[in-house]
């Protein structure tokens, strides 16, 4: 089942991120990456057009208190939200605490290590702090930088599905899974 999730005061720190609640003075680090062609289309999204447009997209995630901002020398250059699953696709979990998680970086640091760098923070604040069971994570078939980023933070395989994008494209998912037990044997 999915768990109430709110991070309006957690911030997170990793070797070289801050993980943070975003805020309206992010904006112009949020349009930066977040309109450049190459990145949304890897999570489903179009390339934003315009500041108003991704204002709109950073007071939901805001008001939805549910998604990090991923700062990086100061600057916001990604993000990761924690969103819910849905719960009919797997009903074997209903006695478990779950969420799924998705991310989102700049494209110019693609390759750095920093999005597993990411996850794996996450995943500890999700399993030690919030107590879930279970985090799923999917990812577009084609989407090769999103599958090595799971695999790197412990996720395996665990359904194939079909995924219908907010510009209305169907796409073929890989749904991930990384439980509680999994990750402490990890650790």
């Amino acid at each position: 089942m999915n768990t109430k999730i709110d991070i309006s005061n957690v911030i997170l720190h990793t070797e070289r991120l801050v993980l943070r609640p975003w805020r309206l003075s992010d904006l112009e680090d949020f349009y930066a990456y977040a309109s450049v062609d190459g990145v949304g289309q890897m999570a489903g999204w179009k390339p934003h057009e315009s500041l108003e447009e991704s204002q709109e997209i950073l007071t939901r995630f805001i008001e939805g208190k549910r998604t990090f901002a991923l700062e990086y020398q100061g600057k916001g250059i990604g993000s990761l939200g924690i969103e819910e699953y849905k719960e009919e696709d797997f009903p074997e979990l209903s006695d478990k605490q779950c969420r799924e998680i998705g991310f989102v970086l700049a494209k110019e640091y693609w390759g750095q290590g920093l999005m597993p760098e990411a996850v794996s923070e996450v995943v500890r604040y999700l399993f030690e702090e919030v107590g879930l069971d279970v985090i799923l994570c999917s990812h577009f078939l084609t989407n090769r930088q999103s599958h090595r980023v799971q695999e790197k933070c412990g996720f395996r395989h665990y359904a194939f599905r079909k995924y219908k994008t907010a510009i209305g494209t169907i796409e073929d998912d890989d749904t991930n899974i990384l439980t509680k037990t999994d990750w402490l044997m990890r650790k």
